[in-house]
């Protein structure tokens, strides 16, 4: 399957935007989406607010690659499921938009995506996986204890990741 992969980046990148530090938020200090302390497992090393006020796309797209597209098998789902499944995972761990994909075309929810996911994936109805997806998105989010903060902009994404998705599919 073709890869969504540069698209899939750039609008994600356009969600996350740029650094935040927000005494509320259990991600700490974040730059492009990256928190620190997943920077620092990247690199192996401990990061300061300097280096994470300088990260560019071009030094976190490797990191985006490898731990959520590669980590989710995006290269494999059709286009526009490579998207939302990615765009979860940054916001909410491969992990869980891994388990809300499998729930949502009625694979065991392991967490990890695998053959028998991608198959159920491409024979779902892509407008159905999409919409079931996004609802799955939204109860998580109203579930978070920090819903009050930032449940507005978590439901903006959402809509607007739908419809980016939508168009993908044709």
């Amino acid at each position: 399957m073709q890869s969504n992969w540069d698209n899939a980046f750039k609008l994600m990148l356009a969600s996350e935007g740029g650094f935040v530090n927000h005494p509320s938020d259990p991600g700490g200090m974040t730059n492009l989406g990256v928190t620190k302390a997943t920077w620092e497992n990247w690199v192996g090393r401990e990061s300061d607010e300097k280096e994470m006020r300088g990260l560019t796309p071009e030094k976190v797209e490797p990191l985006y690659k490898k731990k959520f597209w590669d980590a989710c098998r995006c290269d494999d789902l059709p286009e526009g499921i490579d998207y939302l499944v990615f765009d979860f995972a940054v916001n909410a761990g491969p992990g869980r938009s891994a388990k809300i994909l499998q729930s949502v075309v009625g694979t065991a929810p392991d967490g990890s995506i695998g053959p028998m996911t991608v198959e159920a994936a491409k024979k779902f109805s892509k407008q159905e996986l999409i919409d079931g997806f996004s609802e799955e998105k939204e109860s998580f989010y109203r579930s978070l204890n920090t819903f009050e903060t930032f449940g507005k902009g978590w439901l903006n994404r959402v809509a607007a990741v739908k419809i980016k998705a939508t168009s993908m599919i044709g």
